[in-house]
């Protein structure tokens, strides 16, 4: 059964700016590669193909452990439409703890001059062995927590915009 978690916010950006930082998956996703509490300590590093995780096609792996365990998942972008959306998924059987395949993006809508309104949404499903499965609850604040990440770290990146 497929689950679903999405956050939003607005970033002082234009579209295209947004977009170039986001489409370099170590920079939105950069929370995984850093230790801490939610990655168990430890942190997962990248290898691209040639296509850099920037086209229709091109791979995403990404090793690293958490809480001790080795963990591995290949993604694959399937959509890609600057400035504006980029779809990825996994391939195969992820190797994680708290989730199992999943397909993930971002959208980006023009909100005002130089305001975007960014959304990153996550569907997954349960891994099919270990702790993800059991705890439910565990696997829907895990994902709440990375799309949250990822909206917030490009809002201070940019910054939020002014309010009168």
């Amino acid at each position: 059964m497929k689950r679903h978690r999405e956050a939003n916010t607005l970033v002082s950006a234009e579209a295209s700016a947004l977009f170039e930082r986001l489409d370099d998956q170590t920079r939105l996703a950069e929370h995984m590669g850093q230790s801490s509490l939610m990655m168990g300590g430890g942190h997962m590093t990248y290898d691209f193909d040639e296509g850099l995780g920037q086209t229709v096609g091109s791979r995403i792996r990404m090793g690293g452990e958490a809480f001790g365990l080795s963990l591995f998942v290949e993604e694959i972008v399937v959509e890609r439409a600057p400035p504006r959306r980029k779809v990825w998924r996994t391939v195969g059987a992820p190797r994680l703890i708290i989730i199992g395949p999943y397909e993930m993006g971002f959208e980006i809508t023009p909100a005002e001059e130089d305001v975007c309104r960014l959304r990153v949404w996550i569907d997954y499903e349960a891994p099919a062995r270990g702790l993800g499965r059991r705890t439910p609850r565990l696997a829907a604040f895990y994902a709440r927590w990375c799309v949250q990440r990822m909206v917030g770290d490009a809002a201070r990146h940019f910054g939020h915009p002014a309010r009168a």
